[in-house]
């Protein structure tokens, strides 16, 4: 098994290597074999669909680094819902699946093609079962669903000063922050990517409504409970280098500090040597990784890998999550993490029972259940 993943390892670093010049194969090839292509496909959309053929064999190659089939399927299937939404059949996707096959035997060499394509053709076998539409996140009956409609609402309507203002008030009538972050902002932003990937909204849209969410967390901290007071224990999170999902990793960031860490943020696409340095000039205990994507597990892997031969850095835990991880429950195994966390309530439970563990139990500091 420890051979075989690193096996598919090197073979997904080779294709992350290669995707430019896959991609530009991959393209050509699209072009020549679709009848349609000077409606659909002209020279002046050559540019964006390289960036969506480098996009998808990144995902193939952090799903191959993964060892995980399965990964890639998940994209795929992501992928689905986005181009039948555009008007793409299904029968043009899966023409661009097989041309992905033939541009990555046509680059890559036989053994590692070998590997790449099985990974494609699976999805391929897939195809056919997955679903061309993605229901609503926000549903009758659950936890805070009319204040996270009525934010949602606003925020569509770029009224930030509304959605701030049902925020706030909710806040101060007595709602938890944390029952705002996973029950409002999150689920908002789940049917907000949603909406983006069915076409309902602009991608200008769906970065505002982020960007609005990210300024109104800031706004919640004169609210925050700190009635647990501060445990001494010092954790940094970050994304890796290239991932510009932050807004998860900032919630595990905010919801340790509410149960008594010291916690810093670094942010989106921090590069590996900085997180290094931080981490050292922090004495940080724990180290928080958040990734979303299946093209994030090799800039996973080299971070883990540089904390782990950082001698300063040796007595340091390393949490990974967000939904990469929730897509591959094991791959934090694979990637040499110390633990691995559903979601940000989770996070803290187990930064929690490390930083008990090391301070010998002296002391129970009051956690969320």
């Amino acid at each position: 098994m420890k051979g075989q993943t690193q096996s598919t390892r090197s073979v997904g670093k080779q294709l992350q290597r290669q995707c430019d010049e896959i991609a530009t194969t991959l393209v050509s090839m699209e072009f020549s074999r679709h009848t349609n292509v000077p409606e659909r496909l002209g020279e002046s959309e050559r540019s964006e669909s390289l960036e969506d053929a480098n996009y998808q064999l990144s995902c193939l190659a952090g799903a191959i680094s993964a060892d995980n089939r399965e990964l890639f399927v998940d994209n795929v299937a992501w992928a689905k819902v986005l181009h039948t939404q555009r008007g793409v059949s299904p029968e043009e996707q899966l023409l661009d699946l097989n041309c992905m096959c033939e541009a990555l035997r046509f680059e890559l060499t036989s053994e590692s093609a070998e590997v790449a394509v099985g990974f494609v053709r699976h999805a391929i076998e897939r195809f056919p079962s997955l679903p061309d539409e993605v229901p609503s996140f926000l549903k009758a009956g659950h936890p805070q669903a009319p204040l996270a409609n009525r934010y949602l609402q606003a925020l569509m309507r770029g009224d930030r000063q509304t959605a701030s203002r049902l925020i706030l008030d909710a806040a101060e009538s007595g709602v938890a922050v944390h029952d705002i972050y996973l029950h409002v902002f999150q689920t908002a932003l789940y049917e907000i990517g949603r909406l983006w990937q069915t076409k309902q909204i602009s991608v200008a849209r769906e970065h505002y409504c982020t960007a609005a969410t990210q300024m109104i967390m800031s706004q919640l901290f004169p609210y925050v409970s700190l009635q647990a007071r501060k445990n001494g224990g010092v954790v940094v999170t970050t994304c890796v280098e290239g991932d510009l999902h932050e807004i998860g990793g900032r919630m595990v960031a905010d919801f340790l500090e509410m149960a008594g860490w010291e916690s810093y943020h670094l942010g989106a696409d921090t590069p590996t040597a900085s997180v290094v340095t931080e981490l050292i000039e922090r004495r940080a205990h724990v180290l928080g990784i958040s990734a979303s994507l299946s093209s994030d597990v090799s800039a996973v892997a080299d971070l883990i890998a540089a904390v782990r031969t950082t001698p300063q850095c040796a007595d340091i835990k390393i949490l990974v999550g967000g939904y990469l991880f929730n897509q591959d429950r094991v791959l934090w195994l694979k990637l040499g993490a110390d633990g691995y966390a559903i979601d940000a309530q989770a996070a803290v439970a187990r930064a929690g029972a490390w930083l008990d563990e090391k301070q010998g139990n002296r002391e129970q500091i009051p956690r969320w259940s």
